[in-house]
């Protein structure tokens, strides 16, 4: 009968193993993209996105780690099971949804354009004819591009939207376009509001744009994406995201469109 302890203590962690991962790995862009995440001088991730990860792991009862990597090598770092699940800022289009699936939305915001001080706003295919535009690669905002302003303007590809940011200060590009609060966290940075202001936001195309924001995650990782969706519910559910986002931001950005 003392055995009956044990035995019971032993099924359970073996349950436990089975059920529970040992670590969930998040993938994170390896470059600022304030005020979403961006890595102190003492290496440690900060900023919006991060805050929730933390919030949705320790829902989950999970140990989380994060794994840093190029923007265009998300897709295939998860692929090839570097890390667990995309946690970069990455909407949810029919595209991408192709090769890998997508947690429950936990933030959408507009695709914007801004240029110079002295530019005439709007962001239609009328208002950028002979203009060029910088974009980071393996964006949304590439896509719509081809599909609305590829025929009268140019594109200026960038790895990161810093180098784009600079060269529109510098001059040497006409807009930069991307994620509404992205551009918006440099128009009020010192370089950018000495220089660039708001040209408008684009009109809506779900197909390209996405649904919004989500965790990426493997087709197979059925469990993980229930685990994930159910912890996302209960943040928001308990006033947790909402918290969070205060920190951050004056508006909810969870329906932001």
């Amino acid at each position: 009968m003392k055995l009956l302890p044990m035995l019971f203590a032993g099924a359970a962690l073996a349950l436990s193993a089975v059920t529970a991962q040992a670590e969930v790995r998040f993938g994170v862009m390896n470059e600022s993209y304030p005020p979403f995440f961006a890595k102190d001088a003492s290496g440690q991730w900060h900023g919006w996105e991060i805050d929730l990860m933390n919030a949705v792991c320790e829902e989950m009862k999970e140990k989380c780690s994060i794994v840093d990597i190029s923007w265009d090598g998300l897709i295939p770092a998860l692929q090839s099971k570097k890390f667990d699940v995309i946690w970069s800022s990455m909407s949810n289009t029919e595209e991408r949804s192709k090769v890998i699936d997508f947690t429950d939305k936990y933030y959408n915001t507009p695709s914007t354009l801004i240029g110079p001080k002295d530019q005439n706003p709007g962001a239609t295919a009328e208002d950028v004819k002979g203009k060029t535009i910088g974009i980071q690669v393996s964006t949304i905002q590439s896509e719509y591009y081809k599909k609305y302003f590829a025929s009268v303007a140019e594109e200026k590809t960038y790895q990161t939207l810093d180098e784009a940011f600079q060269d529109l200060a510098s001059g040497r590009i006409d807009y930069v376009f991307g994620d509404s609060l992205a551009l918006d966290a440099f128009l009020k940075s010192d370089a950018g509001k000495d220089c660039c202001a708001n040209m408008g936001d684009v009109a809506d195309d779900k197909e390209i744009l996405g649904a919004g924001v989500s965790g990426g995650l493997r087709k197979e990782d059925t469990e993980l994406k229930a685990k994930l969706n159910k912890a996302i519910a209960a943040v928001r559910a308990d006033g947790q995201y909402d918290a969070i986002t205060k920190k951050y931001f004056d508006f909810d950005i969870y329906g932001a469109k």
